[in-house]
């Protein structure tokens, strides 16, 4: 079992954006029944758009396991040990912590707890992933995402070079 970081920092509008966050459904859509069925092939084509869209885009997915999918440049660290992710993902707070809108966020010992917290659910084979306002607009997503296999999502393949 290994460890991948991520980070995105951004616009909050852009993280909203959940059609791009979240994975197509397996099924299609149903066909156009007629060259007239024009909400049938709209709903298609936005359809062909998140999957080829989803896995490239660098906006965090809304389940966390689903950064293994994206691409590996976008992996910001790999660690063996799950408490070497927590130290890193405790690195990352401190780095952007004067930058957090909420002075409650910014307090050490509350980050300190983050991280030990990190380190527990890495460690049993979970994800962890934290959220944090930065300066407005801009938001602050972390994640460390567990491989080999992803305990939510085992049929999911760690990142390749």
């Amino acid at each position: 079992m290994h460890h991948h970081g991520y980070v995105w920092a951004g616009p909050k509008e852009r993280f909203d954006i959940e059609a791009l966050r979240r994975p197509p459904h397996p099924d299609p859509p149903p066909a156009p029944v007629s060259d007239q069925d024009v909400q049938a092939e709209r709903l298609l084509k936005r359809y062909r758009e998140v999957v080829a869209e989803f896995p490239a885009v660098d906006l965090p997915p809304l389940e966390t396991a689903y950064w293994l999918i994206k691409p590996r440049n976008l992996v910001r660290g790999t660690w063996e040990e799950a408490k070497e992710a927590a130290s890193w993902l405790g690195e990352r707070l401190a780095e952007y912590a004067p930058r957090f809108a909420s002075q409650t966020d910014q307090d050490p010992a509350r980050l300190a707890q983050l991280v030990d917290a990190a380190a527990e659910r890495l460690h049993s084979g979970g994800d962890v992933s934290s959220g944090l306002y930065l300066e407005r607009p801009t938001y602050l997503s972390l994640a460390v995402v567990t491989c080999s296999p992803n305990r939510t999502h085992p049929e999911l393949a760690c990142p390749t070079a």
